[in-house]
């Protein structure tokens, strides 16, 4: 069964709406877990406009399940994961003044400063997955900076599924049959959300984990968050 991880940064961006911790993420966090989820994903950026630096250390603490940091390898950002050893680290080539992520790495044109990363990574034993289009070259040069898994930038196949679902995950499965081949762990992440999830997972079976937050959260407002978490994890079995 492929892993959930339920990346909580609308939660933090609710909150941050007004000063105090309401709605609490740190509760909340641990209700997902509760509820059925594999995995809590983070992804601070520089500008806090949702999880706070602050709020890391706190969920380091309190998470059970696996803990996942995402985001752009500054010196900052790359001090805050190492001080805290999550479990697992997702590098995304995300420039500061981004909305959301994208696109995924170049792991040709940035090869050497992916090695470097990832090898400051694994000195303090924590996993590293890198955001990445599905290319063929690029999930071959992937392989070579050491990094553990690759995780699949979604969204265009989100955006094309509606028209053309085949069409829309051709190069999603060739890309997937690449990183099995070559010893790559696989994630998933970026607009997969309850219309598309199951035929992705479906015709990728041996992913190890899909990352959903936005479409996730804005369903728990109908369905509420238990039930959505529930809904989720029942389209991850095979």
């Amino acid at each position: 069964m492929t892993k959930l991880s339920v990346n909580i940064n609308k939660i933090a961006l609710i909150r941050n709406a007004r000063e105090g911790n309401l709605p609490d993420i740190f509760k909340i966090a641990q209700d997902i877990e509760h509820y059925g989820a594999d995995g809590i994903t983070v992804h601070p950026r520089p500008d806090e406009r949702h999880i706070l630096y602050s709020d890391i250390p706190v969920l380091k603490k309190i998470v059970t399940t696996e803990f996942n940091i995402e985001g752009f390898p500054s010196d900052r950002f790359m001090k805050l994961v190492i001080d805290n050893a999550p479990h697992q680290c997702t590098l995304v080539p995300d420039p500061p003044d981004v909305l959301t992520s994208n696109t995924g790495w170049d792991t040709i044109k940035n090869q050497n400063l992916l090695k470097d990363i990832i090898q400051q990574l694994h000195e303090k034993k924590i996993r590293v997955s890198i955001f990445l289009n599905p290319v063929e070259e690029l999930v071959y040069a992937a392989k070579e900076t050491g990094t553990d898994r690759i995780e699949l930038y979604t969204g265009p196949y989100a955006q094309k599924y509606s028209k053309n679902k085949k069409e829309a995950i051709s190069l999603y499965i060739k890309a997937a049959k690449i990183a099995k081949k070559i010893g790559l762990g696989l994630n998933a992440g970026h607009d997969l959300n309850l219309d598309n999830l199951k035929y992705f997972n479906e015709n990728i079976p041996w992913l190890d984990e899909v990352s959903i937050g936005h479409a996730l959260i804005s369903d728990a407002l109908y369905y509420g968050l238990h039930n959505t978490v529930q809904m989720y994890k029942n389209l991850l079995v095979h």
